[in-house]
């Protein structure tokens, strides 16, 4: 498992954690804003309008409403990424890697689009009855290339489970768990079998359950958040300042005390923008080729608001909660994660700029930091080390008041065997206080508010809220992924063994999913981001067609 997971992580590394990647991405985004003459700013209140039902006519095949596949496609977007997924972007690249999820998020408006307009064009009636589009459809019928089709449709189903199943029911039993001690199998079970009900029912039952439950999520994360930034007026205005003068300065873009190079930041921001709106990944055009038009261009106006919502919206105030408490540069206590924590030669401290230094072209591979892994015994007496010539360094800051126990929480004594820089006793628990990153930092970001040590519930439920409703939404992208590989007998199949992935991650460990996960987004992205480049003459098109009709209709 081991090496598939390390293959795996190198795999992604040359993919979508390259230094390429992200410009890819925001060069597709950036030669349609240009090449459409900024959509996301011209049909803004367009978008509205048309979500709103304005524009709705009777009899047009679908089978759901613009605002009922807006939600489902949201449900799919907004999730623990607006939780976590900031704030481990701003641990890992500072301020500036908010100011770049913006604009990831701007020019992701007008991708996203591009790719549902071309999407819901190129759909078909399947034999239920149902509708089914996505990129695949027009990969297929408007590109003839099936090959690469059938690559999208299965990457699809693997994200399915990666990004929308098994770490979002993974991360729900692990928070409900460490705020309300409920066993991660009983949450597993009960939830899994509340997703059965929601997705067996189908595109229907998906789509009005997401329009309640997106809006009440969205609301309740939103009050949390607001009492927190409101009692923290005073470090707005600076938070701002900060977001916006790192982005080009890189003067303190500090990911961690350790910091973060301004390149870093750019490619945390960007990669974090994608895995929170999707603009660009082709998942969201799957829920919007449900809705019911005969004009694609409308519904592909209606997609380009998904960005807006759940990035420049929602993902801004998870930014400015993180940033106004001043949470992310202070060390909390918690219990260390094996993959965090690094054990170094020598004795090393935060007030030395020049082991900061070190320590930093460590962290981040940068040749000449002079800083080597530790290999050799420690000796611990009642949990505390007593013995010298090691740093031990947790979430990129150097660890304090540690101690060492064993899974029943018994203070350890005894020789700890450290092998490059990991321990090797696998029952080890290491405790202390550190920097804390993804929805952990989130949790105490939310106590700093006027709700106290109750907005750390307010995450919790929003967790769950959102992971959840990712959940669905995933089960339908990859059950029309299916239909298309496989039609739509295997549909049912697919959501038997997806609620039961569901049931079994509340209690596993999906690190090799996400892994996996990773390497299929990019295998999801790029066959995407070069069709619809392939079909941009067609796209403008299409786009004129339309809104010389609703000119003429007014």
């Amino acid at each position: 498992m081991e090496g598939l997971y390390n293959f795996l992580v190198s795999i992604d590394g040359m993919l979508g954690g390259a230094p390429w990647f992200p410009f890819v991405l925001l060069g597709v985004g950036l030669f349609f804003t240009v090449y459409l003459k900024f959509p996301q700013i011209r049909f803004f209140k367009h978008a509205w309008l048309v979500v709103t039902g304005k524009y709705d006519k009777e009899g047009e095949e679908g089978d759901t409403t613009h605002f009922r596949a807006l939600t489902t496609a949201l449900s799919g977007t907004v999730g623990t990424g607006n939780i976590s997924g900031v704030a481990f972007a701003i641990f890992l690249g500072g301020p500036a890697a908010l100011f770049w999820m913006w604009a990831t998020a701007f020019l992701g408006m007008t991708t996203k689009f591009v790719e549902v307009t071309l999407s819901h064009k190129y759909r078909v009636k399947t034999e239920d009855g149902t509708m089914a589009g996505g990129p695949m459809y027009y990969m297929d019928r408007r590109l003839n290339m099936k090959w690469l089709a059938v690559a999208f449709a299965i990457a699809t189903v693997i994200s399915s489970f990666g990004t929308g199943n098994l770490p979002q029911s993974n991360g729900i039993a692990q928070s409900i768990e460490a705020t309300f001690g409920i066993d991660p199998v009983i949450v597993g079970s009960v939830l899994g079998i509340l997703l059965a009900l929601v997705i067996l029912g189908g595109i229907q039952r998906i789509a009005a359950f997401t329009a309640r439950i997106v809006p009440i999520m969205a609301m309740v994360y939103l009050i949390g958040a607001l009492a927190v930034i409101f009692a923290n007026l005073e470090n707005i205005g600076p938070s701002f300042a900060a977001v916006i003068g790192d982005a080009f300065t890189g003067s303190a873009a500090a990911g961690g005390f350790l910091g973060a190079s301004l390149a870093y930041a750019f490619n945390r921001g960007v990669n974090r923008g994608l895995f929170s709106n999707e603009a660009g990944q082709g998942s969201a055009p799957i829920a919007h080729a449900a809705a019911k038009t005969s004009e694609s261009a409308s519904e592909g106006m209606v997609s380009l608001l998904e960005p807006f919502i759940d990035t420049i919206l929602i993902c801004t105030v998870t930014g400015l909660v993180i940033l106004s408490s001043g949470v992310w540069k202070e060390k909390h206590e918690n219990v260390f994660d094996r993959a965090d924590m690094y054990f170094v030669q020598g004795v090393y401290t935060d007030e030395q700029p020049q082991d900061r230094e070190a320590l930093y072209k460590y962290l981040n591979g940068v040749d000449g930091s002079g800083v080597e892994a530790y290999t050799g015994p420690i000796s611990v007496v009642n949990g505390t080390a007593v013995s010298e010539g090691f740093t031990l360094i947790n979430s990129r800051s150097i660890a304090e008041d540690v101690t060492y126990s064993l899974g029943d929480d018994d203070a350890y004594t005894g020789t700890l065997q450290i092998k490059n820089g990991k321990p090797v006793k696998d029952n080890l628990e290491v405790q202390g206080k550190s920097l804390v990153h993804s929805a952990a930092l989130t949790t105490i970001a939310f106590t700093r508010g006027y709700f106290g040590d109750f907005g750390q519930y307010i995450v919790s439920i929003g967790l769950m809220l959102f992971a959840f409703s990712t959940a669905i939404a995933w089960s339908y992208y990859g059950d029309r992924a299916m239909t298309y590989l496989l039609g739509p007998r295997s549909v049912m199949p697919y959501r038997v063994i997806y609620v039961a992935g569901f049931i079994w991650a509340s209690f596993s460990d999906t690190t090799l999913v996400w892994a996996l996960s990773a390497v299929a987004i990019v295998v999801m992205t790029l066959p995407n981001l070069f069709g619809i480049m392939m079909l941009s003459k067609e796209m403008k098109q299409t786009v004129n067609e339309y809104w010389a009709k609703v000119r003429d209709d007014k």
